[in-house]
């Protein structure tokens, strides 16, 4: 069983059944999933995508000025913290919202040191903003955060039950790994986060776990060790 991991959910996750924006069902899902392995005395980060309110990459490709959405794609993410702890809230979790851009009446700043005491106390700790850069999505603010408090692994929580060799959603005959290398992942162009989220994992020996989130107990048992999803390692 780990000690502290790092959760990966994409801003779509918080959409449910709709096509933008935060469904309070899905969210109040989340919160009782990481209730369960916080109970069992897990330290949870977790870093939230923005995709549900803005892409910065989607408004570039219609001629917006790319670091102008980048910048609106990180206060997204902000929202969707805001959201998400309220959520944690609602289940008696001590949640704290962490910045990488300023807004100090609404998060905290990010301090590796205050997340670090954090999670030592038991607190969730969201960390909103992105890496606080444009050009680096949130995958990379997830792999930067988690090396940089240490984690034992990145959970990435999606819509689909692991890594397969052509996308499920559309290939019935998809094959599921179990467990791939970095080095596999790579050869084969898989896409599991982008590259420089990827490298950066691989470089630090950081295993990434690809599982279903929306599977109701499928968080409890990745972080007991069960073989669910794909393991990406060394």
């Amino acid at each position: 069983m780990y000690k502290r991991i790092l959760l990966k959910l994409s801003g779509e996750a918080l959409m449910g059944d709709r096509q933008y924006g935060i469904d309070p069902d899905r969210l109040a899902d989340y919160a009782k999933e990481i209730k369960t392995v916080l109970d069992q005395g897990i330290e949870v980060a977790i870093v939230i995508g923005g995709g549900n309110i803005f892409r910065g990459v989607a408004g570039a490709s219609k001629g917006m000025d790319r670091v102008q959405g980048d910048h609106m794609g990180m206060l997204a993410t902000v929202i969707n913290g805001l959201a998400l702890q309220g959520a944690l809230e609602d289940q008696d979790i001590p949640t704290r919202l962490q910045s990488a851009i300023k807004i100090n009446e609404v998060a905290e700043p990010f301090i590796r040191r205050k997340a670090m005491r954090h999670l030592e106390k038991g607190r969730v700790v969201i960390f909103g903003g992105g890496t606080g850069n444009p050009y680096f999505t949130t995958d990379s603010a997830a792999v930067l955060r988690a090396i940089e408090i240490e984690a034992d692994v990145i959970l990435k929580g999606t819509r689909v039950d692991g890594i397969y060799n052509t996308d499920p959603e559309k290939d019935a005959k998809a094959t599921k790994f179990d467990y791939i290398t970095f080095d596999d992942v790579l050869r084969k162009g898989l896409k599991v986060m982008d590259t420089t989220a990827f490298t950066l994992s691989q470089e630090n020996k950081l295993p990434i776990i690809v599982f279903d989130m929306n599977k109701p107990g499928n968080l409890l048992k990745v972080v007991s060790g069960e073989k669910i999803g794909t393991t990406v390692n060394l």
